[in-house]
């Protein structure tokens, strides 16, 4: 194994280091996304991701993907704790601290269902994945930002249900406006 001689090596190391901290500037045309976080937890795995819409309009995704056949998950419009205790809404949603700015309501790509039997209050989306929106203004500046969105969720089937997750805080780094737009 070659050996590099001590003060070549420390300026590998700190080269290195620094060209692995620097991102470069994201190519995100309208119709285009950048993918910034995941998170698997309770069979369900959860994508965040920075949507540029045809109008220029920028929104973030949560797109939540039951890993089970058969599972499904709850609508975003049912009440917090669930109905009569059942089910916890599929919630994506952006912390009351951070530096981005929601114009908008977190909107569903698919239409939820009644379901055949129990409280009819406690619509399911069909089994598969599931995207929600919220449009946004990015955060001044030319820098990446760190912050966190928060998704709650709970997956069932037949079966039986997977325990809720509820306010999980998932990190993610975001462009400051001024790096994403050309």
């Amino acid at each position: 194994m070659k050996r590099f001689p001590q003060p070549a090596g420390i300026l590998f190391v700190s080269l290195a280091l620094a060209l692995a901290s620097c991102q470069p500037a994201p190519s995100l045309a309208p119709g285009d996304s950048l993918q910034l976080a995941s998170s698997a937890q309770n069979d369900v795995e959860v994508i965040i991701a920075l949507e540029r819409g045809e109008s220029d309009q920028f929104t973030l995704a949560a797109t939540f993907t039951p890993l089970e056949p058969g599972l499904h998950i709850y609508s975003k419009d049912i009440p917090r704790k669930g109905v009569d205790g059942l089910g916890r809404p599929t919630l994506f949603e952006i912390p009351p601290s951070s530096a981005i700015q929601a114009i908008g309501e977190a909107m569903e790509n698919v239409t939820p269902q009644c379901p055949a039997s129990g409280p009819q209050e406690l619509e399911t989306y069909p089994t598969g994945p599931v995207t929600l929106r919220i449009p946004i203004i990015l955060p001044d500046g030319n820098q990446w930002l760190r912050d966190q969105v928060s998704v709650t969720y709970m997956a069932c089937d037949e079966k039986g249900c997977r325990a809720p997750v509820e306010n999980k805080l998932i990190a993610i780094q975001l462009p400051g406006n001024e790096i994403i737009r050309p």
